[in-house]
């Protein structure tokens, strides 16, 4: 006993250690599986707004490559551009012709406006205060007109933009590096609308340094971020260039809102950069799971599966043990049985070995090269339950042999309501049995069942009878089928020729044949029926069932 609990504390060790380090390795793969599919998801992300971006950078250049002002100043700027703008397909809020006018343009600029019907045609501020134009001593900068022209976007011509404070500087900036300008974050259309940015391309008249104007798009933050995905993997920030520590973050609803980070707040897993109107943005990626406390769940559950194993095996191996230990204790008492069961391990044997060989032959049979593979699995289904049915029977008959007429009423021979049984009823060998039930499934199978049926009577006759006595009888079994012929008949497979012409007759120590007769399709076998019926085996199968009695012990 001593030995034993040593045994099986050891076991217990190795398999806690075993635990630990299947846990510790299930938590560093789920660690790194995690990493490495949040990093490819981040760099397919940010080049993908990258390339957005260079496609709105790209609009830009384009629509102020097209563009050419007049000499005079006009309203309905964007209306040639309608057709090459709108051809991108870029989601833009608005798109507009803001002119860079001296003073003493802004009256014909007024005129302009009216007539082109807009609400609000006076010259005014950004904010839509009136704005004195008489103190004027430098150009300014004008929305003159807007694309698309709606209730929300006509109220912007007239405004001048030189004194906004974010776009303002914008035109500055474009106007000294004669490239596209991107904007800081705004508020698109009205005050508390969508946040946004305005990317602004100075226009030039040939011949002249100085800018006539600018031509301007706008776009909603939350499209260019790629945002509005609910099975990324990570959540998207935008690094406020006015504030190091504020974010702009948007919903999986495309809704912008800036939040101002704090020191005790986490900080993104991961930066990228992209350019925008000769800027550097800088995106932040924040996980959306824990990777961590996932990491360490699948580690604790690797370890309670370890655990509850190794408790399984310690706990079966002392089972096992302590069985061993009584039944060595047992061995005495049992001795006189051993002849007994070392019979029945060695029919049993046969009989498994039997079976085995049988369904070999059968798989590799129907699973030949070159089989159709929906042909040959219905085939082996079929089989394979035909053999699964007879062992069934034979158990339920503790291998005594099964009546020759169950077997075509089981389950396993297909079209048994069109087969017409007749003959004795008569009780088959376990091998014997074995061999018929493939037999009648293949026959049953192969049956056609096209022209099955002459009103109501089946169209498959089957018949078997016992001819002479004692040593010299013989069984003799017909099987044939009406209203078919050798060109409506379903072929048989070279297994079920195999089986028809040699397996069968020769398992039965008999002779076969088949043929087709003007309106039928005929099998016949003969057999001895010493064979069929098998009193050797029958007999044997009897000693072994019977119930074992305990050796008794006479007293002196």
């Amino acid at each position: 006993m001593v030995r034993l609990g040593f045994v099986i504390g050891l076991v217990a060790v190795i398999g806690v250690l075993l635990s630990g380090l299947a846990a510790w390795r299930g938590y560093e793969q789920e660690l790194a599986i995690d990493r490495i599919a949040l990093s490819r998801a981040i760099d397919v992300h940010a080049s993908l707004v990258q390339e957005r971006l260079i496609e709105r950078e790209l609009l830009a250049r384009v629509a102020s490559g097209l563009f050419r002002s007049p000499s005079a100043v006009r309203a309905n700027m964007l209306h040639p551009l309608r057709a090459s703008i709108y051809a991108f397909k870029t989601d833009f809020v608005t798109a507009g012709w803001v002119a860079r006018l001296h003073p003493g343009e802004l009256p014909q600029a007024d005129a302009a406006l009216a007539a082109a019907g807009f609400p609000n045609p006076q010259i005014r501020s950004f904010d839509d205060t009136p704005r004195d134009l008489h103190s004027l001593d430098k150009p300014i900068d004008v929305v003159m007109d807007v694309e698309p022209q709606n209730a929300e976007t006509v109220v912007f011509p007239g405004r001048s933009l030189d004194r906004d404070p974010i776009l303002g500087p914008m035109f500055a900036r474009a106007m000294q590096t004669r490239t596209p300008v991107v904007s800081d974050p705004i508020h698109l259309l009205m005050p508390d609308g969508p946040i946004g940015l305005v990317i602004a391309t100075p226009v030039f008249q040939e011949g002249s340094e100085t800018a006539a104007g600018f031509i301007t798009f706008s776009y909603k933050l939350a499209s260019l971020m790629l945002t509005n995905d609910e099975l990324s993997l990570f959540s998207v920030v935008l690094k406020d260039p006015r504030n190091p520590r504020s974010e702009l973050i948007a919903d999986d609803s495309g809704n912008v809102t800036s939040r101002l980070r704090r020191p005790a707040d986490p900080v993104p897993l991961v930066l990228r950069t992209v350019i925008f109107g000769g800027r550097d943005w800088s995106l932040g990626y924040y996980p959306k799971n824990n990777a961590i406390h996932r990491a360490q769940k699948l580690a604790a559950v690797v370890a309670a599966i370890g655990l509850a194993l190794t408790s399984i095996i310690c706990g079966l191996f002392g089972y096992v043990a302590y069985n061993n230990l009584r039944l060595s204790r047992e061995i005495q008492v049992r001795i006189g049985f051993e002849r007994r069961l070392t019979a029945v391990i060695d029919e049993l044997n046969h009989r498994v070995k039997n079976i085995l060989a049988v369904i070999q032959s059968i798989v590799t049979r129907t699973l030949r090269h070159g089989s159709d593979i929906e042909v040959a699995r219905e085939l082996l289904i079929g089989r394979i339950h035909a053999m699964s049915n007879v062992v069934s029977l034979l158990s339920e008959s503790q291998w005594q042999g099964v009546k020759l007429r169950g077997l075509f009423e089981a389950r396993a021979i297909p079209h048994t309501d069109r087969i017409a049984v007749n003959g004795p009823d008569i009780t088959v060998s376990a091998r014997a049995a074995q061999s018929l039930s493939l037999l009648f499934f293949e026959l049953a199978s192969h049956s056609d069942e096209g022209l099955s049926l002459v009103g109501k009577h089946p169209h498959i006759v089957v018949h078997w009878a016992v001819e002479g006595e004692g040593s010299e009888a013989m069984f003799r079994f017909r099987w044939e089928e009406f209203n078919t012929s050798a060109a409506t008949r379903r072929e048989d497979s070279d297994f079920g020729i195999i089986l028809l012409d040699r397996v069968a007759p020769e398992a039965l120590g008999g002779v076969s044949k088949r043929y087709f007769t003007e309106a039928s399709y005929v099998y016949e076998l003969a057999a001895p029926m010493e064979t069929v019926v098998d009193v050797t085996e029958r007999d044997r199968t009897t000693q072994i069932s019977a119930p074992i009695r305990p050796v008794t012990h006479q007293a002196r």
